[in-house]
């Protein structure tokens, strides 16, 4: 089985939520993935989304937010689309340790290094031109 969803959503906050229900619909069509991996793709999909939707909001770019969901033999990828500014990866400050008392603190910045540790993979393209965000769940 290989399906695939694809959707493009106005670069608002409240467009997340819709990008969270249909990738998670998507995963409990094609039941490869526990249902805490479900739980875990629901919280990765909305950090990238999140992420993309601030890029776009920082840059003024007016075209959608691209989000691409594929369920095929045993493993849920997901792409996210963005027409920002781009970042440089690897650049990105390491985040403390979750037991650090450090890391309480932080409002924000923490979405690339929750998708990192929730994600099975992981892919982060970026140029000046936007970036793509790959996360691959795989079914236990």
């Amino acid at each position: 089985m290989n399906d695939s969803i694809e959707i493009e959503i106005p670069a608002r906050a409240d467009y997340v939520s819709l990008v969270r229900l249909v990738v998670a619909a998507a995963a409990e069509l094609a039941p490869s993935l526990e249902p805490s991996r479900i739980d875990d793709l629901r919280v990765v999909v909305s950090e990238a989304t999140t992420n993309a939707i601030q890029a776009h909001l920082r840059s003024g770019c007016p075209r959608p937010v691209k989000v691409c969901c594929r369920c095929s033999d045993g493993r849920v990828s997901v792409t996210v689309r963005d027409e920002g500014p781009g970042f440089d990866v690897k650049a990105l400050p390491e985040m403390p340790p979750p037991e650090s008392p450090a890391r309480l603190g932080r409002e924000s910045g923490m979405g690339i290094s929750i998708i990192r540790t929730l994600a099975d993979e992981c892919f982060f393209r970026s140029g000046p031109h936007g970036t793509e965000v790959s996360l691959i769940l795989n079914a236990a």
